[in-house]
């Protein structure tokens, strides 16, 4: 896969990855990838991040069922952040959200409101 060579990795070896969802481009959340994941999202069709926290690869979706399937990939004009648009089953966000940006920020910054809906119950699924 040459376009894997035109990607500029952090010096951590990751590229972060936008996901949008491919119907109504709403933003779903934000991961990390490295050579590896972008080359089994590509041949998967599934998107697949690199976890810090536990320096392993995970299938969106693979405890859920809340699937993410590639529709497109593209990267920026630095070549450092990919933007994936997918068809999101079901809730993108581990805490019950379909988006993970479902809180909005008052314009004086004072204060955030939830904005989004809950489509799943995290406990029920996470249990």
């Amino acid at each position: 896969m040459q376009m894997l060579d035109e990607l500029k990795f952090d010096s951590n070896g990751l590229i972060p990855a936008i996901i949008q969802d491919y119907e109504n481009n709403d933003v779903l959340m934000m991961g990390y990838m490295n050579r590896e994941a972008v080359r089994r999202t590509l041949e998967s069709g599934r998107v697949t991040f690199w976890s810090r926290s536990r320096q392993k690869y995970w299938v969106k979706g693979e405890t859920s069922g809340h699937t993410q399937d590639v529709r497109s990939l593209a990267f920026d004009c630095d070549a450092d952040t990919l933007l994936i648009k997918v068809v999101q089953k079901g809730g993108a966000c581990h805490v019950g959200y379909r988006s993970c940006f479902f809180r909005e920020v008052s314009p004086n910054g004072n204060s955030a409101r939830i904005v989004g809906t809950k489509v799943f119950d995290p406990g029920a699924v996470y249990s």
